[in-house]
């Protein structure tokens, strides 16, 4: 790493990566370039520049990019196409986020001549493994620092007692003990650490910030319908949006009802369980409305599959890999069962749920006149069943006899 002139660092403008700012530039004695990422996360991103320049960033070397609508346009709504949950139940908002900052990184460190690239993830965590493999995957040379695996600031106290040290400024609220650790986007807000470390200890309330409790959410159940084109969100309330506006709209209708309140154990990549809290009001609503169109668009066959595939797909991109080519085989597989997956749900929200109450599409294969208990005129043939319950219980009938 002696060889290092310059490094872009994805930067946030917080204590933690303001003091890796600083601390590159004392330990490498190089150049540094700084990257924030607008992912729909709410904050004000001004404040990252005006701190970047504080701290002697050349203003040419500031990048601060509004990456909303590519985002959810090329990895929320691909990863949505497959109704990706990881063990179950994580819409894996943080994971899906990661590989968009770190192909931005590799973009900037090509466009600046950078050497390396940085980020803030801990050496306990998923993030280091998923911006690292991203990184890899689309700069096999790329050289990647890590600070939290390389220096001895061990504790919130000593990297506090080091920015005063080296002129970082420490805001008044940065100096007392966080209770908990947060990373937001648009499509969700996740919170770790301090006062979630019990599992056994319910989630205080303040650590929610996406939703209003569903105990107080309205006592009047509110309806709206999502269209779908290609496997795709195009319109809320017959109102067509971009992805990252109809993302947005989601979200407002969430918080307001309380839904996508996650409480999950779940196994990391690097091994370790840990006790998360994660808001995904949009993202809950709009992926129970994507189930709902592909309920009556895919085949069966098709929609047994692509739960079959789902499941590693999830790990794949939980585990970071995002860019390998197993996780775009399954991708490919996946847009393609998206082709008739068009047409309208409409859904009833009500105090943290967001419940399914109707399905249409041009391309529906559900059958009123096959499915009906009154007089079908022909349209099937019931002693057909004879014959394929036969055929299909022969080999039961043979293990029978032979077991018997």
């Amino acid at each position: 790493m002696a060889d290092i002139k310059r490094v872009v660092l994805a930067y946030s403008g917080g204590l933690d990566t303001s003091v890796i700012l600083k601390w590159l530039q004392v330990t490498y004695g190089c150049e540094v370039v700084t990257f924030t990422a607008d992912l729909g996360q709410g904050e004000e991103l001004a404040p990252a520049r005006a701190k970047a320049e504080l701290m002697g960033i050349r203003p040419e070397h500031i990048y601060i990019d509004d990456l909303r609508e590519e985002f959810v346009r090329d990895f929320v709504f691909p990863m949505m196409r497959a109704n990706a949950r990881y063990e179950g139940d994580y819409l894996l908002g943080t994971s899906i986020a990661r590989p968009l900052i770190s192909k931005r990184l590799i973009e900037i460190a090509r466009e600046t001549g950078a050497d390396a690239i940085a980020h803030g993830a801990t050496g306990k965590g998923n993030d280091q493994v998923r911006f690292e493999l991203s990184a890899y995957a689309l700069d096999p040379g790329i050289k990647v620092i890590a600070p939290w695996r390389e220096w001895d600031l061990t504790s919130r106290t000593a990297l506090i007692a080091w920015a005063e040290a080296h002129q970082v400024p420490v805001p008044k609220d940065k100096r007392g003990e966080s209770p908990f650790s947060t990373d937001a986007n648009l499509l969700h807000t996740s919170s770790e650490g301090k006062v979630l470390e019990d599992p056994w200890a319910e989630v205080p309330d303040y650590v929610f910030s996406r939703t209003v409790n569903p105990e107080d959410a309205p006592d009047a159940p509110e309806y709206i319908t999502i269209d779908f084109a290609r496997g795709d969100g195009v319109a809320v309330n017959g109102e067509a949006q971009s992805p990252a506006t109809l993302l947005t709209t989601l979200n407002d209708y969430g918080r307001r009802h309380g839904i996508g309140r996650l409480d999950l154990v779940e196994n990391r990549f690097v091994g370790m369980k840990s006790r998360g809290m994660y808001e995904t009001p949009g993202g809950t609503i709009y992926a129970v409305a994507h189930r709902a169109i592909e309920s009556i668009t895919l085949d069966r066959g098709a929609a047994h599959l692509k739960d079959e595939l789902m499941p590693k797909y999830a790990e794949l991109i939980y585990n970071g890999f995002w860019f390998a080519p197993e996780r775009e085989m399954l991708q490919a597989a996946i847009d393609h069962s998206q082709a008739k997956v068009s047409g309208t749900v409409r859904l009833k929200l009500y105090k943290g749920q967001a419940s399914v109450v109707g399905r249409q599409s041009p391309a529906s294969l559900y059958s009123e006149r096959h499915v009906t208990f009154e007089d079908d005129a022909g349209a099937y043939d019931q002693t057909d069943a004879a014959g394929f319950i036969k055929l299909n219980a022969l080999r039961l009938r043979l293990l029978a006899q032979r077991d018997r």
